[in-house]
């Protein structure tokens, strides 16, 4: 196992437990306790955990994880589900993208449409992102017009938040938005961790006239700190085949169309 998909497997441990013991996570993850020590003391540097004698404990930030550290987490899922939602969106479209390691996936997915890249037309679609590494990583690509938010940036998830971007959204009227959420819940709808990213997610969904949520299914009948919208305001669910039929049935039940890739 390489060292980043290592860090990822501890962070999924502590998140999962909430403690962690040095010995039994070496034993889980077949490495020896010195490796173990080592990843510990680097991720504690990083303030994703907190170090104790024999182990570690989560902190706050463990369930807020910078965009790096979980790129590799269900990275199949995600490209699957990105190909998917990148599928709803029609050429000429005006689409609100939020940031995260799905919607990145639905970015370049968009970025690699053949239908999109007819030579010697102006953009065939505008892409509205408050995401400083989507706007980058398309912003190359002819066939994408690219619109970014102000705001101010979290290193967490290279969003941009606060007034300054709710007043360029304000001003705008998107055909679509496609959504990556922290958790979604039929009681709760769309939640995220961070209220300032829940709030410019939640002025998104109001300027959309579609309204899609990405989320792989360790994410569905969960909840979040700080609820985006209600699901009566969603209308697509997007994720992946190990979603349950009895989660699917239910968010059906609740006129959700919902989409597994």
């Amino acid at each position: 196992m390489k060292r980043h998909e290592r860090l990822n497997a501890i962070l999924d441990l502590l998140a999962t437990g909430g403690t962690l013991d040095v010995d039994d996570v070496a034993q889980e993850l077949s490495a020896s306790a010195a490796t173990i020590r080592r990843d510990l003391d680097h991720l504690a540097q990083q303030q994703l955990l907190t170090r104790t004698h024999g182990g570690a404990v989560a902190n706050a930030t463990s369930y807020d994880l910078p965009l790096r550290y979980k790129t590799a987490r269900r990275a199949g899922e995600k490209q699957r589900i990105g190909a998917a939602a990148a599928a709803l969106v029609p050429a000429g479209a005006v689409v609100g993208l939020n940031g995260g390691t799905t919607t990145t996936e639905v970015a370049r997915a968009l970025a690699i449409r053949a239908d999109l890249q007819t030579e010697g037309t102006d953009a065939q679609i505008t892409l509205v992102t408050n995401a400083l590494n989507i706007a980058a990583e398309l912003t190359v690509r002819p066939h994408v017009k690219i619109v970014v938010t102000g705001g101010v940036a979290r290193p967490q998830s290279y969003e941009l938040t606060g007034s300054l971007a709710n007043g360029v959204l304000e001003q705008l009227a998107l055909d679509i938005v496609v959504l990556g959420v922290d958790a979604v819940n039929v009681d709760l709808g769309a939640s995220a961790h961070h209220e300032g990213e829940a709030t410019i997610n939640r002025l998104m969904v109001s300027r959309a006239e579609l309204v899609v949520v990405v989320a792989d299914s360790s994410k569905l009948d969960r909840r979040a700190f700080a609820r985006i919208c209600p699901l009566s305001e969603v209308d697509v669910l997007v994720t992946d085949t190990a979603a349950s039929a009895e989660t699917v049935q239910a968010f059906e039940a609740a006129r959700i169309k919902v989409i597994r890739a």
